[in-house]
């Protein structure tokens, strides 16, 4: 059931963030993303607060259970620090999935 709440959620031409309200990082992260100009429904936050056995099939499938989880495409590229090391790359990594308008 989490494997197929997790993976509607993500699709190939989409980022989608995993989240908890009250994290900073997460914050972060969503900030970092808006301000790329992505197509409607192309950038999707997915709240989890509360929801642990989420976060125990991040662990198992990407051996990380904190927030943010971020996917670009179906590919899990880590959290929020992972995102930041990667921002010069983003432009081309977000127009090569289509996410962009």
């Amino acid at each position: 059931m989490v494997d197929s709440f997790v993976k509607s959620k993500l699709g190939d031409n989409k980022v989608t963030l995993f989240v908890k309200g009250s994290c900073p990082y997460c914050k972060n992260a969503i900030a970092l993303l808006k301000e790329f100009n992505f197509l409607p429904g192309c950038l999707e936050v997915v709240d989890i607060t509360g929801m642990d056995d989420v976060q125990d099939y991040f662990q198992k499938t990407t051996g990380q259970r904190t927030v943010p989880r971020v996917f670009i495409g179906r590919t899990c590229i880590g959290g929020f620090s992972d995102l930041q090391k990667m921002e010069q790359q983003l432009p081309t990594m977000l127009r090569q999935i289509g996410a962009l308008v």
